[in-house]
């Protein structure tokens, strides 16, 4: 059996992944049910404890993201262009909307009752999945972007959206008007993945040259001063730096410390607020494409899928990892003072 092969400390790899590159995976808020999107076309259902996949969606495209509702039902995101709302206790999805190109991001919000997406037709789009079935009725608004959308994440009713051409959009989701705050990456190179501090007060930005930004939404000189940014997943060989792309951020939702994946195959946790590594998991197979934490942070999914940064070449096939967390690797450790 090919499992058996897998270092035991990669985690537990679980059966039937899709067959070709993993575009996203996310745990549920309610349980640990795992929704996992594809470039073969399918958004696929996991147990993750019980290593069972519970349904799959085929789509007419490539899927890019997707997300959950709630334990029944979740949302996809696809370069045939459509929105979906998918049922799982059916196995039924329906065409929720669409955009004018690809739908590169998905993200459900509770505080707002709204889905919420991202296409690279350079527009976000809000829709209120609980109107009747037709594009008209669920349709809340269409808001044009500066570019094509990479990335969005949300805390409360802060929607933090990154796109390309390096532009950070941050609204908030009761006046979509306009944006609060228009920003330019303070990282040089294109955005891969945003994501926004669970405590609401700011997001991590990271970039496809092995670095990370932290960024604080109060534009105050006290918080702006906090700002920085930190190299990661590079390596030295024979005199020159390696840098690769920081695919995944996940935040641990008990300590708020977060995990970053690169192409280098590896994941790494950090500490933020103390600016420290944590802790760097065992080499994965090839890039880290996806990452997501349980709700409890006991479990973190880890999508090992080569993206394609080098061409076509070789590489290993797709695989989702689910490895238990020890409070070791993701507990931030106290400061320790000088004597007095």
């Amino acid at each position: 059996m090919a499992s058996a092969a897998v270092p035991a400390s990669l985690g537990r790899e679980l059966s039937d992944p899709p067959s070709d590159g993993i575009s996203n995976l996310r745990f549920s808020n309610h349980s640990d049910l795992l929704l996992v999107s594809s470039w073969d076309k399918s958004v696929r259902l996991y147990d993750a404890s019980a290593n069972v996949l519970r349904a799959e969606f085929m789509h007419g495209g490539p899927v890019l993201d997707c997300c959950f509702h709630d334990d029944s039902s979740g949302f996809s995101a696809a370069a045939d262009n459509t929105v979906r709302r998918l049922l799982f206790a059916s196995n039924k999805d329906d065409i929720l909307g669409k955009h004018d190109a690809p739908v590169r991001c998905v993200e459900y919000s509770y505080a707002a009752g709204q889905l919420i997406t991202g296409s690279w037709d350079k527009t976000l789009k809000c829709w209120d999945p609980r109107g009747a079935s037709g594009q008209e009725r669920t349709l809340v608004g269409t808001y044009p972007q500066p570019e094509r959308v990479y990335s969005l994440s949300l805390v409360g009713h802060r929607l933090v959206v990154a796109t390309a051409g390096r532009h950070v959009n941050i609204y908030d989701l009761r006046n979509m008007s306009q944006p609060e705050q228009r920003r330019e990456s303070s990282l040089k190179y294109q955005t891969r993945c945003v994501r926004c501090y669970p405590n609401g007060t700011g997001y991590a930005l990271s970039s496809v040259e092995g670095r990370v930004a932290m960024e604080f939404f109060d534009l105050s000189e006290a918080s702006q001063a906090k700002k920085y940014a930190f190299k990661c997943h590079r390596k030295s060989e024979a005199g020159r730096d390696i840098v690769y792309p920081v695919n995944a951020i996940a935040f641990h939702p008990v300590y708020g410390t977060f995990a970053t994946g690169g192409c280098d195959g590896y994941v790494n946790v950090w500490d933020g607020n103390n600016k420290k590594r944590l802790y760097q998991y065992s080499k994965y197979p090839t890039s880290i494409a996806a990452l997501s934490f349980s709700r409890d942070g006991r479990l973190l999914a880890v999508a090992s899928s080569y993206t394609f940064e080098e061409g076509l070449k070789p590489h290993e096939k797709d695989a989702i990892y689910i490895r238990g967390v020890n409070e070791i690797e993701v507990k931030p450790k106290p400061k320790v003072l000088p004597p007095a």
